[in-house]
């Protein structure tokens, strides 16, 4: 989530193996193998695969989407330059094969935002927590502010599926200071362990504050059930960390596949702890990326936003349909097919946020 400069009141391994089964499929592509593998790796390699044989839509869940942001209502930097066209960045999103999506709430008027989006729209659920440039929010009634995020997430239980953004974020200091970042980055964990929600973690340039952080409170990640460390531009070292400790994903966006770096952590990445996200209206995959090679969706785009129109994308705001391109460049990067990876990351996000199987569905 990128934070601009004003407050939110609008001021400034594959798991358990099973016996080898005989299985007959269509023969398209790489065949799948009938050695023994789990159940689970077996249903979406073979879900991916009559993908590819039948053209069958692949299905996204964006984990991060900033829908409240005010760019999807038209306006940028306080100007409004088109009408709000939410409705119809969603339809495109639909469209696209987006199954569900996650809004991202950074502070309290986000929350309340998202969940008036969130209860219009059966596919559209929300975090509940306070990001780490947003903490200064806490500091005139701390135990206030803490009773008003609790609150939202008691009364929205069926729509509010992780508590976050939270975090530590030491490239923007200019909003909120180390002390205070670290201070309420604890006190939300234990809104996660109350109500058992996995965590929306955020961290720029403060993997040792994170992670000890992570580590003195294992108790309450263990209750709350882990969570996904989103649009990570970290390093190798840093992943494998976050990875090591058991429980947490990585989230990836256009942000994480800037640099040839960001690349070769991403190769590396083990796919069952991968989940895709937007960042949206930020963080898409621009030209200058390293990843924006392996891009083979492409959109209408215009690049001025005063000629904006219903069938075009905005140049420079990023919309959750171009979650295929994110998709896309991870699938080019590790030399994959796309439906594997897409099949297996939704999967993972299933897992982590909405406890269903596919099968189930």
């Amino acid at each position: 989530m990128q934070i601009s400069n004003s407050n939110c009141d609008g001021s400034a391994a594959p798991p358990g193996g099973y016996h080898e089964r005989v299985q007959t499929a269509p023969s398209c592509g790489n065949p799948v193998s009938k050695t023994a593998v789990s159940s689970r790796w077996y249903f979406l390699a073979h879900l991916s695969m009559l993908r590819r044989c039948f053209g069958m839509a692949m299905k996204y869940i964006d984990i991060g989407a900033n829908l409240t942001d005010p760019m999807f209502q038209g306006c940028y930097g306080g100007t409004q330059k088109h009408e709000p066209d939410l409705h119809i960045v969603l339809e495109r999103a639909w469209q696209q094969g987006l199954q569900k999506i996650i809004v991202t709430a950074g502070c309290l008027k986000d929350v309340d935002e998202a969940l008036e989006l969130a209860f219009k729209d059966e596919r559209i659920y929300t975090t509940v927590g306070t990001h780490p440039t947003r903490c200064e929010e806490f500091v005139s009634d701390p135990e206030g502010y803490y009773d008003q995020l609790r609150s939202r997430i008691k009364a929205n239980r069926t729509k509010v599926l992780a508590v976050g953004e939270c975090g530590l974020d030491y490239d923007r200091l200019q909003f909120c200071g180390r002390e205070t970042q670290r201070l309420y980055f604890e006190k939300q964990l234990e809104l996660a362990a109350e109500f058992k929600l996995p965590l929306f973690l955020h961290m720029r340039n403060a993997a040792e504050d994170f992670m000890s952080i992570l580590e003195r409170n294992r108790d309450k990640i263990e209750e709350c059930g882990g969570g996904v460390v989103h649009s990570f531009t970290g390093t190798l070292e840093e992943a494998q960390r976050i990875l090591a400790f058991g429980g947490l994903y990585i989230g990836l966006n256009g942000c994480s596949l800037k640099t040839e770096e960001n690349a070769e952590v991403v190769r590396k990445l083990p796919n069952d702890r991968i989940m895709l996200e937007t960042d949206c209206p930020w963080c898409g995959i621009r030209p200058s990326h390293a990843g924006h090679k392996h891009v083979t969706t492409k959109f209408p785009t215009v690049k001025k936003k005063e000629k904006w129109t219903a069938e075009s994308l905005i140049d420079g705001r990023c919309e959750p349909c171009q979650i295929s391109q994110v998709l896309e460049s991870i699938a080019g990067i590790k030399q994959e097919p796309k439906e594997e990876l897409a099949a297996l990351y939704y999967q993972n996000t299933l897992d982590l946020f909405f406890g269903t199987a596919e099968s189930k569905e």
